[in-house]
């Protein structure tokens, strides 16, 4: 089995899932993991899929022959670390303003932890007419790295910064 990762981008339409789940499995393939958004009118996804070798040339021309679409596919990568490392999802709340992406990136960087998977947004307080940024973050922390740590550090980003531990 090959592992593939497909990126697809493209103006969003009722069906369209469908279609992409439709061409993954009329060519043998299995739909591992997933996410979709809707943004700004576009759909924008990002998918794991597993296909036998033998029929990955005609997923991927499937894939490709979607009419309206940027499809990207890659093969994925089993490479384990050698320990493995703490994952924890922290939960961030703050006023927005231009960077905070950048700041948060930049702090758990440098503490030598990666973000593997992130959601955020951006929403009207309420009661207060500002902008709120929110995101839910799981990164992978090293091993022997204290969670407080971290947690105190991407809040000395700004005083109106929280984050949250929360369960896996």
């Amino acid at each position: 089995m090959k592992q593939l990762v497909i990126t697809i981008l493209g103006q969003d339409r009722p069906g369209l899932v469908e279609d992409i789940s439709s061409a993954i499995l009329n060519h043998n393939g299995n739909w591992l993991t997933s996410n979709l958004s809707h943004l700004a009118g576009h759909f924008a996804g990002i998918i794991e899929v597993a296909v036998p070798a033998v029929h990955l040339q005609e997923l991927q021309d499937a894939l490709h022959g979607l009419p309206q679409l940027e499809v990207r596919i890659e093969t994925g990568a089993h490479e384990l670390p050698d320990t493995p490392a703490e994952q924890l999802n922290f939960v961030i709340t703050g006023n927005d303003r231009p960077g905070i992406i950048q700041e948060l990136a930049g702090v758990l960087r440098h503490k030598g932890a990666n973000i593997t998977h992130l959601n955020s947004k951006q929403q009207s307080a309420p009661n207060w007419g500002v902008p709120i940024f929110s995101a839910v973050a799981t990164v992978a922390l090293p091993t022997g790295m204290n969670k407080d740590e971290v947690v105190a550090a991407l809040e000395a980003i700004t005083s109106d910064l929280i984050v949250d531990i929360e369960d896996a």
